[in-house]
């Protein structure tokens, strides 16, 4: 049973920046694709970033080139860079993962965008 491990979430003031990172307790070979997505209070969740084995990479329409998801395979580990950040950004931050064919999900960490 493979473990996700996300940290960095937290709270930030409007048009600051966090770094959220997603470790996996599995080797990268065994990774199809990893990223993020989120969950916004009373909405359903949705796509963040995600990056599969191959480097190719799909963004959320509302990121507009605010994030940047990043890999870092020695440490079977995604970052999520998110800068310029919005209240309507607020949300439960998600990540998720197939490995070996199955889907994994992290159990979430808050952030939180306010003045």
């Amino acid at each position: 049973q493979a473990q996700l491990v996300e940290s960095g979430g937290g709270v930030v003031q409007p048009g600051g920046s966090l770094r959220l990172s997603c470790a996996a307790s599995e080797s990268s070979s065994s990774i199809n694709f990893m990223g993020w997505y989120r969950q916004p209070p009373g909405k359903q969740r949705e796509l963040v970033a995600i990056i599969s084995n191959t480097g190719s990479i799909n963004y959320g329409d509302f990121v507009k080139g605010r994030f940047n998801i990043s890999r870092e395979n020695a440490a079977n580990t995604v970052h999520l860079q998110m800068t310029n950040l919005k209240p309507e950004d607020t949300a439960v931050y998600y990540c998720h993962a197939q490995i070996r064919w199955i889907n994994y999900w992290g159990q979430g960490t808050q952030v939180t965008v306010s003045s």
